[in-house]
């Protein structure tokens, strides 16, 4: 009963990876390649367990699934799945990769910049943990007041180690103004150069176990750095891998998904209620099916993570009386995002939010909507 109070001082993020965690190692909860996949693309855990009861593992079967885990080099967007059971993700490690899945691209480079903190164009192991430190302490602010007993229990299934309670970070006339873990990690990073963070980074990676991530970036031994192109190469893989699970889930081996599946998928995550209407009104427009291709699948996505760059193109027609048709949405989306959508997907979309079936789209509440489904309901 201990461990399920402890759901009442958890955060939406905390509470969702609490629940799909399956391992847990000196008090320390972990999620499988497999719990990761399930997390994002699942509602709920599929296997049966009660909730918080995850299977404690023992240091030898720790460090066999760590031994299995492949080098960098020979990542591909399969890699989770390859995995399955055999790997374990950090609490701080899963807010990362869930960084990964909502940026563009040309967001890459500025997350490795950010990593690199001495500047030589390759990160080691210890500048990659300083992303613990950081969104340990972005965690602290967002804690419910309340038995620090119970908090530190938290702190502990989270992170793996009792955390005090004095800031690391200096917080003098910080925006108290609650920021995303990306733009945590943008800001609090370089600061990080001016601060202990990177002077703690070997108190922090000898009170820490190795990772699947952390072996798979760094090597067994963690000696091993990691280079632009293979730190893109993971993040792009992973963006692909998720999108294809998805994308698999709803195409039964075809090579198309129908145009209602796709509204399926983009609804999921989002504060619609009614969906039912949205999915009358794409049947009514669209009588005959002809499909949406991976491909399409994809760059529908690839443009949901430029979402912020299209908000500021779509202003622009706002701001000039322009009403928003297909041939307009088309052209903010390719200016704005470099993204280039089939005229059959971008029609998907309008059938889909064009409720009052006029052919404009009403962007105040497709962006709402999108940014929903962007950020998986934690918006």
């Amino acid at each position: 009963s201990d461990l399920e109070d402890l759901h009442l001082y958890a955060t939406p993020r905390e509470q969702r990876f609490r629940r799909f965690a399956s391992l847990e190692f000196e008090g320390q909860l972990y999620m499988t390649p497999y719990d990761f996949i399930l997390a994002v693309t699942s509602d709920e855990p599929k296997r049966k367990q009660e909730l918080y009861n995850a299977k404690t593992a023992r240091e030898d079967e720790l460090n066999q699934i760590l031994m299995e885990t492949p080098p960098v080099w020979k990542g591909s967007s399969k890699l989770f799945r390859n995995l399955n059971e055999k790997g374990v993700i950090s609490y701080t490690e899963y807010l990362f990769l869930l960084c990964i899945l909502t940026k563009p691209h040309a967001g890459f480079r500025i997350a490795f910049n950010m990593f690199d903190t001495d500047g030589n164009e390759m990160v080691d192991k210890k500048e990659f943990l300083v992303l613990q430190e950081i969104f340990r302490k972005k965690n602290e602010k967002r804690e419910k007041r309340g038995d620090e007993e119970k908090r530190a229990m938290l702190r502990l299934q989270l992170y793996g180690y009792h955390t005090p309670t004095n800031s690391v970070l200096k917080t003098e006339g910080e925006d108290l103004v609650p920021r995303s873990y990306w733009d945590t990690l943008r800001r609090s990073t370089s600061q990080a150069l001016f601060s202990d963070l990177a002077e703690r980074a070997d108190d922090i990676t000898s009170s820490l176990s190795d990772t699947t991530l952390l072996v798979h970036f760094f090597g067994k031994k963690g000696k091993a750095e990691l280079n632009f192109e293979d730190f893109y190469r993971f993040m792009d893989n992973l963006q692909t891998e998720v999108l294809e699970i998805e994308f698999l889930s709803y195409s039964n081996g075809m090579n198309t998904i129908s145009e209602e599946d796709f509204a399926h998928i983009l609804l999921r995550y989002t504060n619609v209620e009614n969906t039912s209407s949205y999915l009358e009104n794409l049947r009514g427009s669209i009588p005959e099916e002809k499909g949406i291709t991976f491909e399409e699948f994809r760059s529908f996505f690839q443009f949901l993570n430029n979402l912020e760059d299209f908000t500021i193109a779509m202003q622009m027609y706002n701001f000039a009386s322009r009403s928003i048709g297909q041939d307009e949405f088309k052209r903010a989306v390719y200016v704005a995002t470099g993204v280039k959508l089939s005229p059959h997907l971008v029609n998907t979309v309008f059938k889909i939010f064009d409720v009052d079936r006029d052919d404009q789209l009403s962007y105040k509440e497709f962006i709402g909507i999108m940014k929903d489904r962007l950020n998986r309901g934690f918006r």
